[in-house]
Parts: C-alpha cells; sequence; structure tokens
C-alpha cells in the first residue's frame, strides 16, 4: 500500500477494506424527549439489519443503552461490552426506564442485554461500591501494569463473545479531553488509550460509540482532535472483526 492509504499505527486504512458512509444525524421529533431513546433503537435496528456496523457519535452517553438494544437485536443478547471511561455508569436507578447518563449500563445489565462477567471497564477513577461483576481496569491500574497488560486481559475476558465498544471521551485526562461534560483528573492519555484500542484488534466488535465530546469546552480542538483519532482506530477494529467474515 502506498503511505497516503495506511492509517498510522496499523498496516491498512479502513476504507480501502470496507464500504463506509456518514450516514448524517438520525431522525427524531424533538418536541417529544421521552421517546427519542426507542427512536434511536428502532433507527439503528434498522440500519443493522442491512447487514451494516454502525460507529455512532455522540453527545450524550445515554445513547449507548439504546444502541446495545439494537445490537442485541441483532446478534443476541446477552453481548459482551468494552467501555472506556471515568465513571462506570452503572449506578442503580430508581426509575424502571430512567433517561440517564449515569445509569444506562445498571439498566442494560439488569435487563440482561450486557453479560458483565465477559465485559471489561477501562479507565474508571469515580466511586460505585456495587460494580454489578465488571471487570474493572480503572486508571491507576492501567498507569502502573502498562497498556499490555489491559490488552491481554481484555482479550482473555471477552474471548470470542461479540463485544459492544463504547468510550466516553473522559476516560482521557482532562489535559487530552478538556471538552467534556465531566472530566476528572487522573486518566489515560491519548496514547495510552490508542495503544489498547490497537491491541485489541481481531475481536469480535460488533458496533461501537464515542460520545461526551462538547465543542464548547474544548480548547484548541484538543478533545475533537482525540475522538476523531479513536473514531478512525475503531473503524480499523470493525475491518478486522473476525464475525464478519464468517
Amino acid at each position: 500500500l502506498a503511505f497516503e492509504a495506511l492509517v498510522y499505527g496499523w498496516d491498512f486504512h479502513p476504507v480501502t477494506e470496507m464500504k463506509i458512509a456518514d450516514h448524517g444525524d438520525l431522525p427524531f421529533e424533538f418536541a417529544k424527549p421521552a421517546g427519542i431513546p426507542d427512536e434511536i433503537e428502532k433507527y439503528v435496528a434498522w440500519m443493522l439489519e442491512q447487514d451494516t456496523m454502525v460507529l455512532s457519535i455522540g453527545g450524550d452517553h445515554f445513547i449507548s443503552w439504546p444502541l446495545i438494544k439494537a445490537h442485541s437485536a441483532k446478534h443476541g443478547k446477552p453481548i459482551s461490552m468494552i467501555h472506556f471511561d471515568a465513571h462506570s455508569d452503572t449506578w442503580a436507578d430508581e426509575h424502571e426506564d430512567g433517561i440517564n447518563h449515569g445509569t444506562m449500563f445498571w439498566h442494560a445489565t439488569k435487563q440482561g442485554y450486557i453479560d458483565p462477567k465477559n465485559s471489561a471497564q477501562i479507565g474508571l477513577r469515580t466511586v460505585n461500591e456495587d460494580p454489578l461483576g465488571f471487570n474493572i481496569f480503572d486508571a491507576p491500574w492501567v498507569h502502573k501494569h502498562g497498556t499490555d497488560a489491559v490488552v491481554e486481559e481484555v482479550r482473555r475476558i471477552v474471548g470470542d463473545n461479540k463485544a459492544y465498544l463504547t468510550f466516553d471521551i473522559d476516560c482521557l485526562d482532562p489535559a487530552f479531553a478538556p471538552g467534556t461534560g465531566t472530566p476528572v483528573c487522573g486518566g489515560l492519555s491519548t496514547a495510552q488509550a490508542r495503544e489498547i484500542i490497537k491491541g485489541l484488534s481481531g475481536l469480535n466488535i460488533i458496533g461501537a460509540d464515542l460520545v461526551e465530546v462538547s465543542p464548547p469546552f474544548d480548547h484548541a480542538e484538543i478533545t475533537a482532535l482525540a475522538g476523531a483519532t479513536l473514531a478512525l482506530d475503531f473503524l480499523c477494529l470493525f475491518a478486522r472483526a473476525p464475525w464478519r467474515w464468517t
């Protein structure tokens, strides 16, 4: 391949191996916000029925909940989840159908969409006394043991399971991602995150999202650049997902 046809750190470019389209914004009814989660789920389910893979860009991290339901409808539940974040987002919700970006994975686990035993959360650095059985590699663990150890553990935990990848940009330290709503010090660097992502190549990634980039809070587009770079890495993971060829 020519130099221009490669993504740095990979030996190919996803546009040479997949047909990629920017779908644009999903349509939904602005005047009826309570119905938006169902609209996201139904629309993405329709997209997946066309034998596509979906990379979603947010926005509020709550969108992962309808996205996970749509992917589970396509691939069967429970699925594994690989979750990069400063927060667990598994806090208990007093509302059965709460729309809350701190509780959606509690709902997803309690309703059987995610198998926590075969899932991993990476970069956490906030307190949750009930981790619901997830395998957690918090930010201090990553800093102490290194990215290779994280990759080894995540690959062991997820195995051949189909896995949904969700990346909250606040997994990165505010030095690398200031443009987000709930920054927490002590996080991963962009380089660490990319090394882990590249190490997941060959896992059965079925879909992904990258969320919580907030341009009004950004500085010199640091966060937007990190998000765009990671999103390109996710497309590379899509291209190397074994389930696509079976």
